[in-house]
């Protein structure tokens, strides 16, 4: 029997585990934290992912590696990638975790980006203020996530502000800023290349965030053709060029009609969440087949999905559990502000009958916010 060794113990890592339980697999997860809650599904090794004695112990009890998040030293995976094969591979995960290098990374593959620069000084950062304009991004290059590491520039007047914030970590971790993008829409695509280089793609996506975070998705999102076309070109050519095997998200921006590249996610992603239910092969499944070598799923669409993220807190279950389509997801953490603890998926045939699932379901939980958006967009002409 194959175990799959998974770095990194959170609700990916868990869903991962549930989906390859049909394939007849084991698991082996190591996270830093005892309480990750993938450990409630697979068996738990705790230790720090700088330790090659941990590293070493992991190794030994799996036959294949991946990750959950991108976060990972990508020197940790390059260290294990000498023991056991992992995938993604490690290079792919170092560049991830960089944004100047996967920004110019689409560059040289002729996807659109917002300009950006590399900032080292304060002196850097005032001269790329004034080449890029305001309203600007600055981030962290390394270890940012929903919206973590990141300061807004509206005006001249913030520069100082978003020095004293991030400044010090010019130094660590590196900073880039980035022009303010005015899209209209966020959209994703998840997509998982086999180690035989075959490629698929899920529809594309919209997707709604608040505070940095995602709040609600929509599959397949309603573009035109051509767009989505676009979109599953730049997502090949990413993953071709860098060797890529298993599931990964390219986040976009839509502004005018054309796509910018925001950034490049190394994993099964939140975005993609909603295939569990409602796509023929599950971004997690897919996953699992890649990096095993199998061949991979059908990624078609089964109708018209929409999934809501649950932040904080889980609200009550009943409304999705009682909704035609609705599937509940409880990751088993505790609540917590800003954390994500669950998501739930509603399901039709048709584009009308899952808009009024969403606006009941949204109603019976006081969430209506949450939901507008993604009611909005079903029911436009």
């Amino acid at each position: 029997m194959t175990t799959v060794g998974i770095l990194g113990g959170g609700q990916l890592a868990r869903m991962l585990a549930l989906s390859g339980a049909s394939l007849g697999l084991r698991f082996q997860v190591m996270d830093t934290a005892a309480d990750a809650c993938a450990g409630q599904f697979a068996p738990l090794l705790v230790g720090d992912y700088r330790d090659e004695a941990a590293l070493a112990e992991f190794a030994g009890k799996v036959d294949v590696a991946t990750f959950d998040f991108e976060n990972v030293p990508a020197e940790s995976a390059h260290w294990l990638a000498g023991r056991v094969p992992v995938f993604p591979n490690p290079a792919a995960l170092a560049l991830t975790q960089d944004r100047l290098a996967e920004k110019t990374l689409f560059r040289q593959l002729d996807i659109p980006v917002p300009d950006f620069a590399d900032v080292a000084t304060r002196a850097q950062l005032d001269a790329a203020v004034a080449r890029i304009g305001t309203p600007c991004i600055l981030k962290t290059r390394r270890l940012g996530y929903d919206g973590k590491g990141q300061f807004r520039i509206k005006s001249l007047a913030d520069v100082d502000a978003a020095w004293d914030a991030l400044g010090a970590q010019a130094e660590t971790v590196g900073l880039i800023l980035e022009g303010f993008v005015a899209f209209q829409r966020e959209l994703s695509v998840v997509a998982v290349r086999g180690r035989d280089g075959e490629f698929r793609a899920w529809p594309l996506t919209e997707n709604w965030h608040v505070d940095g975070v995602l709040s609600a998705s929509l599959a397949p999102a309603r573009v035109d053709a051509s767009l989505h076309a676009t979109a599953l070109s730049h997502a090949r050519a990413i993953a071709e060029r860098l060797g890529y095997v298993g599931v990964f998200a390219l986040e976009l921006f839509c502004r005018d009609g054309e796509l910018l590249a925001n950034e490049l996610a190394p994993r099964v992603h939140n975005s993609g969440h909603w295939t569990i239910e409602g796509a023929e092969t599950s971004q997690f499944q897919n996953h699992l087949r890649a990096v095993l070598g199998l061949p991979l799923g059908d990624t078609a669409v089964r109708g018209v999905v929409g999934m809501l993220n649950w932040i904080g807190a889980m609200p009550d279950a009943a409304p999705v559990l009682s909704a035609v389509g609705g599937h509940w997801h409880d990751y088993g953490k505790q609540s917590r502000d800003g954390r994500k603890v669950g998501h739930a998926t509603l399901r039709a045939d048709e584009a009308e009958a899952l808009a009024q699932r969403l606006a009941d379901v949204g109603e019976a939980l006081g969430r209506q916010a949450q939901v507008a958006p993604v009611v909005a967009r079903l029911r436009e002409a």
